[in-house]
């Protein structure tokens, strides 16, 4: 990463600065236009799963979910990062079944939930994960349906040189406005090709989803689609509890958030027009949540009810292991409103 990017976040604990993290970020219009930016925003990132809205737009532009009857509920789980809640992996096994597909066509892999009481449930009756409560098994299942419906082999979706992640990264090149012919090239935790984007990038990709006017019709149609799924089924985005479920649920129409792995952060302002992009250098989810939360505030995209109703969420509290409050999570002085 980026040495000389600025501290977005700090942790205190008592009177003092405990820990700082280090990140970029960038505020993009459709246009490309940088409304503001901190650190290294031209520097290549891998967005993980912060794009996945991105990811979900060839299920809706081909036709696929049309085809398949897909609600609010799929679209919004093709754009997931769940925690393998029931009310996650219900409805993918029954979306799967509904396309002709089960559990053993994803090749997302599988692990614990992220959701400890549906953890702890599984432990108890001893009972093994399965691919389905994997954190992707709805973008995965999204490919699965997109190549269903155009009649491609659905067994190894996820290498690149597929039709599906073909389509992808003709996307991502096509919304971000980038040349990625020679980008850095990895493999996501889920085991898709991932492409390395810089913030610029990625936050006018999202300033297109929710501005889509210079997009074809069929993909401003696939934009506002995804963007009212993530509004209208927010729990499916994440789950009960999660920073980006609660922001979507508290913000309604002004606001649609994504995150990622190793502390990267997308969201997308409809109203504003705007995009942001975020990426912490040492990988801290705690610390992106945070970074984001205080960019939201900058651009006033939450109200005061939000607010209000964020606050636990926006500057976390520290607690020692006897539960007591000794600290503070809280974006830095550069960063605050």
């Amino acid at each position: 990463m980026n040495s000389s990017n600025p501290v977005l976040v700090e942790v205190w604990r008592g009177d003092m600065v405990e820990s700082r993290h280090h990140g970029a970020a960038a505020i993009v219009d459709a246009e490309g236009r940088v409304v503001e930016s901190w650190g290294a925003v031209d520097h290549p990132v891998f967005a993980r799963s912060a794009i996945k809205p991105l990811q979900a737009l060839p299920l809706v532009e081909t036709g696929a979910a049309e085809r398949y009857g897909l609600g609010d509920e799929e679209i919004a789980l093709a754009c997931a990062s769940h925690r393998g809640e029931p009310q996650h992996t219900e409805r993918v096994a029954r979306w799967l079944q509904r396309v002709g597909l089960g559990p053993a066509d994803l090749e997302c892999g599988s692990h614990l939930p992220y959701h400890e009481a549906t953890a702890q449930a599984l432990i108890r009756v001893g009972e093994a994960p399965s691919s389905l409560h994997s954190n992707c098994s709805g973008k995965h299942s999204g490919f699965l349906t997109t190549a269903q419906h155009q009649g491609e082999q659905t067994r190894g979706y996820i290498a690149p040189d597929h039709p599906v992640q073909r389509r992808v990264a003709r996307v991502l090149e096509e919304m971000s406005g980038l040349d990625l012919t020679r980008a850095p090239r990895g493999t996501d935790g889920c085991g898709i090709p991932v492409i390395g984007l810089s913030l610029h990038g990625m936050a006018r990709a999202m300033a297109r989803l929710g501005n889509p006017r210079g997009l074809n019709p069929d993909r401003a149609h696939a934009a506002r689609r995804i963007l009212d799924a993530m509004r209208n089924a927010p729990l499916m985005v994440s789950g009960t509890g999660a920073f980006a479920s609660e922001v979507m649920s508290a913000a309604g129409a002004q606001v649609r958030v994504k995150p990622g792995a190793e502390g990267v952060y997308c969201a997308v302002l409809p109203g504003l027009g705007l995009g942001v992009a975020l990426k912490i250098d040492d990988g801290a989810a705690r610390a992106s949540e945070v970074a984001m939360g205080a960019i939201l505030l900058r651009l006033k995209a939450l109200d005061a009810p939000a607010q209000e109703r964020l606050a636990p969420k926006l500057a976390p509290i520290v607690k020692n292991i006897a539960g007591r409050d000794v600290g503070q999570i809280r974006a830095a002085a550069l960063l605050a409103a």
